[in-house]
């Protein structure tokens, strides 16, 4: 999703837990000792395994989950989940005695292993916690048990209140104001703080779940959801498909269905749902487009569930129903590109897994291509085209801070201090490497090439590397002379843009670019804008090219006119405040500080913070803000943003 960040974890640290677990956990390897980033295989990667996921403890080499069933109460009071996990598990490796799981602030009751005859009660024990990573939870086999095939793994546990992974709403906090509310983010490796499991995108499950909550609410999964169950507090799921384990994901409140196509339809509070509805009403046109061009749709319905201001992210691609921030409910439909990206994480994400989070420009950078095709499909190449552009600045804003180890497609990690972030390298950059290989074969050619994809790696979760054998085979070598391996790697393994690298175009961004400069020389007055015309990535452009020399004056005269701290569009509001703060703009001080109360999206929050923090005047008002509004934040907001507030420097 350009919608979301992952978090960034650190392989040295990792790389210390795991060598405190028993022997038989996974043997890491050491960090590559490298001052940047390079293809793997070279001098500078020896030791590093590009297709090893260094994120989890789980010794997934040695054991492989198929199944997973759940039996959980929802208890709001608590803000718990309570119940039991079964984990339908093989051994691979038969000398190994001990089976580890990842977790994280779970209360584990009981552990029972087994098989069809008989369980056993199984010791185990919960490993050191590390920041980011959770504990390994390690479960010694019973002596008098010999795994024949599939065993299954009980797991009696409950979780944290303070869970990274999910957020319990109270009524006051929700549209409708008297009903409490739980949803759940699991992206990256946060499904391990609401169910034991081995959390890795190298392994794909399917599940099912039973489900109890109050019987006044409704309880959706990223599964078979039935758009006419009935509220009896408790309801049944299956997941047939195989998904990785940050797919998991799990919602309950007053929820409400509208139906708006054959296989879409809205689910949310009633107080949304009409504008929800109407707003993404094209969403079964975009299904039916993108099946066109790259292949069936292979989930059963596509539904989307619109969760309340706090929601960590603008999107989250849960199989079956997307999770969606309502801060793109514009009345307008100007925002809709969201819609189109977590749709067509269907085929790029879900459909085709990144095998580690090194690997996860093969989910974000392909659906950000997609979403731009979407796009173009449904509201033409201009808008289309302000888009790729506003990406493309951002991206190069970003590379001014982001370690040049971290800019390559497909990193080499390694042991550092901090926490390194590649922004919205995966997406933006991974994008414009499509686009330019789209440019070189042929549109026809590319998506024939993209479609075939998709059906050869259906269910599979795919390194880089194995995404490079397949190109150069299927298309490199099928179109000599046109592109190589050689020249990909330049996008995949070194930081930065190639030198041949396109640069997006847009002839209305332009001319925002130029009223930009024009009213900041005080050639036109603020008035005199044409933005009754323009589309509101046009607006996010004008500001983000005003010249450092714009004076306050005609900062307070912008507002005046385009009504800027008033905006209902998110991306204007974000954009206008994060240059409030950068500009320290004070006659806008008030309504900054009421978006950042307003909202828990990231995205949103993220670049007015770090304005604050950097000003040079202002650190001790973010932390201000902060403390207030921090309550109505999600954990992995809370996180993002405390980043911030500790960064005596943050670009």
């Amino acid at each position: 999703m350009p919608y979301k960040n992952r978090i960034p974890f650190l392989i040295s640290v990792l790389l210390a837990a795991v060598l405190s677990l028993p022997a038989c956990g996974p043997q890491a390897g050491n960090a590559p000792d490298q001052a940047a980033a390079a293809k793997p295989g070279s001098a500078a990667t020896d030791g590093y395994d590009s297709a090893h996921d260094y994120y989890t403890f789980s010794n997934y080499e040695q054991f492989r989950t198929r199944h997973l069933a759940l039996d959980l109460d929802v208890d709001f009071e608590a803000r718990s989940l309570a119940g039991t996990a079964i984990l339908y598990v093989s051994l691979l490796d038969p000398e190994t005695r001990q089976l580890i799981l990842d977790s994280r602030d779970l209360h584990v009751d009981a552990v029972r292993v087994g098989d069809d005859n008989a369980l056993h009660t199984a010791a185990f024990n919960i490993g050191e916690s590390h920041r980011d990573l959770g504990q390994p939870l390690v479960i010694t086999l019973p002596r008098d048990f010999s795994p024949q095939g599939e065993f299954r793994i009980e797991v009696d546990y409950q979780t944290d209140p303070a869970s990274t992974a999910l957020q319990w709403l109270p009524p006051e906090l929700t549209a409708g104001g008297e009903h409490p509310m739980l949803f759940s983010q699991s992206q990256s490796i946060h499904a391990r703080s609401w169910i034991p499991l081995q959390d890795t995108p190298s392994m794909r499950i399917t599940y099912e779940a039973t489900i109890r909550t109050p019987d006044t609410l409704l309880a959706l999964m990223s599964a078979e959801n039935e758009p006419g169950a009935q509220r009896d507090g408790e309801y049944q799921f299956q997941m047939p498909q195989p998904i990785p384990s940050y797919l998991m994901a799990i919602a309950v409140g007053n929820y409400f269905f509208e139906e708006i196509g054959e296989q879409t339809g809205i689910y949310s509070e009633p107080e949304l749902l009409q504008a929800a509805a109407w707003e993404f009403a094209e969403t079964q046109e975009m299904m039916d487009r993108t099946e066109e061009v790259y292949g069936e749709y292979q989930w059963g319905r596509y539904d989307l569930l619109i969760l309340p201001p706090s929601f960590p992210y603008g999107g989250m691609e849960n199989p079956r129903l997307s999770f969606i921030t309502p801060t793109v409910i514009a009345g307008d439909r100007s925002l809709t590109s969201l819609i189109a990206h977590e749709l067509a994480h269907s085929w790029s994400g879900n459909l085709v897994t990144n095998e580690t989070w090194r690997d996860i420009w093969l989910n974000e950078g392909f659906t950000s291509y997609l979403d731009a095709r979407l796009v173009e499909m449904l509201y033409g190449k201009a808008r289309a085209d302000e888009e790729r552009y506003n990406s493309y600045t951002n991206l190069l804003q970003q590379f001014t801070y982001i370690k040049p180890e971290m800019q390559p497609l497909a990193p080499v990690l390694r042991g550092t201090e901090g926490e390194d972030s590649q922004g919205s390298t995966y997406y933006t950059k991974g994008q414009m490497m499509l686009d330019h290989l789209e440019s070189l074969f042929g549109r026809e050619v590319f998506d024939a090439f993209l479609a075939g994809y998709f059906d050869h790696f259906a269910w599979q979760s795919i390194t880089t590397e194995q995404f490079v054998e397949y190109i150069d085979r299927e298309l490199f070598q099928t179109y000599p002379g046109k592109y190589s391996v050689a020249e990909m790697s330049k996008w995949l393994y070194e930081p930065g843009l190639p030198d041949d690298a396109p640069v997006p175009v847009s002839q209305t961004i332009e001319e925002s670019t130029a009223a930009a400069r024009n009213f900041a020389a005080g050639e036109i007055e603020a008035g005199e804008i044409p933005v009754a015309d323009w589309s509101p990535q046009m607006v996010v452009n004008l500001l983000s090219q005003l010249p450092p020399e714009t004076r306050s004056e005609q900062l307070s005269a912008l507002d005046a006119a385009l009504a800027l701290s008033e905006s209902r569009n998110a991306e204007i509001a974000r954009e206008w405040f994060t240059q409030v703060a950068n500009r320290r703009h004070l006659p806008a001080f008030d309504a900054m500080r009421a978006h950042l109360q307003k909202f828990g999206r990231t995205w949103l929050l993220s670049g007015t913070y770090r304005g604050l923090v950097n000003n040079g005047h202002d650190a001790g008002l973010a932390r201000e803000v902060y403390e207030k509004a921090k309550s109505s934040y999600h954990p992995l907001t809370r996180k993002a943003i405390e980043d911030i507030l500790d960064s005596e420097n943050t670009p």
